[in-house]
């Protein structure tokens, strides 16, 4: 009973743990972002999570190291994604 309690405690503190992370991160990407640029980001979060996911730190590490110029416009933002798609390699498979 004991180690079901903390185990239910740990989940807790998790739990607030991720969300403070969460809301920090949040009040970043504000600082960083137009309200255009974050409504695009999380239009790109609802179809590509993970990919928005590491954009979202990548943009919140270079604005943190001082190489973002703050705030990033929607057009610069398209702009980024789409340097990132040209590097990305599709991978096909055909059969013959």
């Amino acid at each position: 009973m004991l180690e079901l309690q903390a185990q239910l405690q740990e989940q807790r503190r998790r739990e607030e743990m991720r969300r403070e992370l969460e809301l920090q991160k949040r009040l970043i990407l504000q600082q960083i972002l137009t309200p255009e640029a974050r409504s695009r980001l999380a239009n790109l979060k609802m179809v590509k999570p993970e990919f928005a996911e590491s954009l979202e730190l990548e943009l919140i590490a270079l604005a943190q190291s001082g190489r973002l110029r703050a705030p990033l416009t929607d057009d610069q933002l398209r702009e980024l994604l789409r340097r990132l798609q040209e590097r990305r390699r599709e991978t096909r498979i055909r059969r013959v």
